[in-house]
């Protein structure tokens, strides 16, 4: 067993802080782990009956009762890295992450244990720490982010291929698919849309043409256009400042003509005036707003 030791006083370098103790008064009658990390599992079994016992009637936030919650977490990581290697090969997550966020449904479970249920705390905290896990890579790992439903259905998706490609000894159609998990054509094909949103491809990929002339390009390369209305947007910023300055009947007459599509003669029935004298002051107002956006 880790060897344990009484001084006076102690600090337990836990993760996520230090947390200070003393023994004696501080650590009521819990002994003093050295180094609770490097607790081998079977002691650590015993250990944590022994912490539990004593943090169910410590009182939370005093000295004693963080000593034996930081030193259960210590103690139990292994199970937290017995856990993540299920899923080292999965999705793009690091390892260090899948291990942080395991160790929050770790935490989870220390929180929530209870030695009444007469369950070892191993087989309790397990599936505390795979879901914590598992929701880590259904929320975060998602290169597009899609709803909850689609996810979940990505999943039941592959499952269902699976299962129907081993019986019908080649890929299961959409229809299939749909009769298999009693699904409408339409919710399948969304759901086999929406999981191409989980990876994304890199720009810097070669593209699909074999011709030597493009066999050094990207998809970035040749990917995209130069949007044609970026330049129209520009002009409009550039107008509406000088629009503004015009007085209320060139400003109407503008408005009439180009937001309205009226003619120059139902312009010149609207405001009293002759189809001539619209397009004179078409003419002037033109030349004066080409004017101040060449300037």
């Amino acid at each position: 067993m880790t060897a344990v030791s009484m001084p006076a006083a102690h600090s337990v370098q836990a993760r996520g802080g230090a947390v200070s103790a003393a023994t004696g008064a501080a650590t009521g009658e819990l002994p003093w782990i050295e180094d609770a990390g490097k607790t081998p599992p079977q002691d650590a079994r015993a250990l944590s009956k022994l912490f539990f016992d004593r943090l169910q009637v410590l009182e939370e936030g005093t000295r004693e009762y963080q000593y034996a919650r930081n030193t259960l977490i210590e103690m139990n990581l292994s199970l937290v890295h017995f856990a993540a290697r299920r899923f080292r090969n999965r999705g793009s997550g690091e390892m260090e992450d899948i291990v942080q966020v395991g160790t929050i449904g770790l935490i989870k479970a220390i929180d929530r244990f209870d030695l009444s249920r007469e369950v070892e705390f191993t087989s309790f905290a397990i599936p505390y720490i795979v879901g914590e896990i598992k929701r880590f890579f259904r929320d975060s790992t998602w290169a597009v982010h899609v709803p909850r439903r689609l996810q979940e259905l990505r999943v039941d998706i592959a499952k269902a291929k699976e299962q129907l490609a081993g019986r019908l000894d080649r890929e299961p159609t959409v229809k299939e698919l749909a009769e298999h998990l009693d699904l409408s054509e339409d919710e399948i094909i969304e759901g086999m849309v929406a999981s191409n949103g989980y990876t994304a491809g890199s720009l810097d990929l070669p593209g699909d043409d074999d011709g030597p002339a493009t066999a050094t390009r990207s998809y970035a390369d040749v990917l995209g256009s130069e949007d044609p209305t970026m330049e129209l947007v520009e002009d409009l910023h550039t107008l509406v400042p000088l629009l503004g300055q015009l007085d209320d009947r060139d400003r109407r007459i503008i408005e009439m003509r180009f937001g309205q599509e009226m003619t120059q003669s139902q312009i010149g029935a609207e405001l009293g005036i002759s189809q001539m004298h619209v397009s004179r002051l078409l003419t002037r107002t033109l030349t004066q707003l080409r004017t101040g956006m060449l300037a």
